[in-house]
């Protein structure tokens, strides 16, 4: 499978958490961590980046700038949640927000390569998705704990 079709296949997992309820879903997944809310946030700033940085600049020979500093991104995240009223609306912006991710990138040539400023490698579209699989997973676990952990309680 390839690291686009995962990128899209998480969607409907993502999609699933509106059945939760609000109060689980604001509530930290551990001590001094982010609610599901914040994380369903923070992968939707990262689209978001994407969509509007990255891959209009993404051609064959081209230099895209640095990633953010993942700190301050990460409250700028945090910050930009206020607009949305529930968790719902979050869920609903972050599919739009994939879905047009999913749409440029699929647009854009298998054989593109670019370079990303101070990332030492050449990227392709694939290995540039795969460091947001990877992401997708990382967070996609931990919601499936918490989950898990409420489940049993």
């Amino acid at each position: 499978m390839t690291s686009l079709n995962q990128f899209g296949d998480v969607l409907n997992e993502f999609l699933q958490l509106k059945a939760i309820p609000e109060a689980i879903l604001v509530e930290p997944i551990a001590e001094g961590k982010w609610s599901i809310r914040e994380i369903v946030g923070h992968l939707l700033y990262w689209d978001k980046f994407n969509l509007e940085t990255m891959v209009p600049l993404m051609t064959d020979g081209a230099k895209l700038p640095s990633f953010p500093d993942h700190d301050s991104h990460n409250e700028k995240a945090v910050s930009y949640l206020e607009r949305f009223n529930n968790a719902e609306d979050l869920i609903n912006e972050f599919a739009k927000t994939r879905e047009g991710l999913i749409i440029e990138l699929t647009s854009l040539s298998k054989d593109l390569k670019f370079e990303i400023e101070n990332e030492p490698q050449i990227f392709t579209i694939e290995r540039f998705l795969t460091i947001f699989v990877d992401h997708d997973a990382h967070h996609l676990r931990q919601i499936r704990e918490k989950l898990k952990t409420i489940k049993s309680q």
